[in-house]
C-alpha cells in the first residue's frame, strides 16, 4: 500500500519511538504478558497511522467534460443552496464531504481548469460536519475556471476538531486536473465545493463517495 509523502516523516518518527519504547521494555525488565500488551498496542496504533496516510493510485476513467467528481473520499453531509460571501459574493450551490480519520485524506481537483484564488484562513477547530466550520474552521480556499472559462468552481478544505493542519499544492495561474492532488487535509475534515446555479446534482445525503471516482455533480453546459 503506497503511503502519502505528507506522512512518511511521521512513519518514520513513531517506528523509532515505538519500536525504543518496546525495545526498552523488553531487554530491561523479565518477560511478562504487560510487555506483549503494550507491544500490541503499539502495532495497532502504528497500522492506524498507516491507515490515515494511504493514498491509492487512482485515475478517473470517465468523461471529464462538465464532470464536478468529488475531491476527497467521505460522506455527503450537505446539498443545498447558500450565500457564498468569500468570492462569489452570491448564491451557490454547496456540496459538502465530511472526511472522518478512517478515511483517505488525500484531496483531488473537483475539475480540470485552471486556478484563480488560492488563500489560507486561520481559524477555530470545531467539528468538521457543523454548518458554521465552513466559515469559523481552519480553512483554505481554492478557486478553478474551467477550461472553456464558462464557469467557476471553489473548493474550501476545512480542518476539523482534531485536524491542526492542512496542505494546499494548488498555484495561482497553474492549471489543476481532476487526477492531480489539491492537497491533504490531517485527521478528520471536510471538504465543500460551490457551484453554479443549475448545475446537475448527481448524489444524495450521507452517499459514501469517493475521491477522484465518484462525479458528484454536472455543470450546465453553455454552449
Amino acid at each position: 500500500m503506497k503511503v502519502h509523502h505528507e506522512g512518511r516523516d511521521v512513519l518514520i518518527t513513531y517506528f523509532i519511538i515505538l519500536a525504543l519504547l518496546n525495545g526498552a521494555l523488553f531487554y530491561l525488565f523479565p518477560v511478562n504478558f504487560l510487555q506483549y500488551i503494550v507491544l500490541a498496542v503499539s502495532a495497532v496504533l502504528y497500522l492506524g497511522l498507516v491507515n490515515f496516510y494511504r493514498c491509492p493510485n487512482r485515475r478517473f476513467d470517465g468523461d471529464t467534460k462538465d464532470a464536478v467528481v468529488a475531491s476527497a473520499d467521505g460522506k455527503i453531509v450537505a446539498i443545498e443552496e447558500v450565500y457564498e460571501e468569500e468570492y462569489f459574493k452570491d448564491k451557490r450551490l454547496l456540496i459538502s464531504i465530511f472526511m472522518s480519520p478512517f478515511n483517505v485524506h488525500a484531496n483531488w481537483f473537483p475539475i480540470n481548469g485552471k486556478v484563480l484564488v488560492k488563500k489560507h484562513h486561520n481559524g477555530r477547530f470545531k467539528a468538521a460536519y457543523l454548518p458554521k466550520s465552513s466559515t469559523e474552521n481552519e480553512r483554505s480556499t481554492v478557486v478553478q475556471e474551467t477550461e472553456d472559462g464558462s464557469h467557476k468552481v471553489l473548493l474550501r478544505q476545512i480542518a476539523g476538531a482534531m485536524a491542526r493542519r492542512i496542505v494546499t499544492y494548488a498555484k495561482v495561474g497553474e492549471m489543476g486536473h481532476i487526477d492531480n492532488h489539491l492537497g491533504f487535509i490531517k485527521l478528520g475534515s471536510r471538504v465543500d465545493v460551490y457551484l453554479p446555479l443549475g448545475t446537475e446534482i448527481l448524489v444524495e445525503m450521507d452517499q459514501r463517495v469517493t475521491g477522484n471516482q465518484t462525479i458528484i455533480a454536472r455543470l450546465k453546459n453553455k454552449e
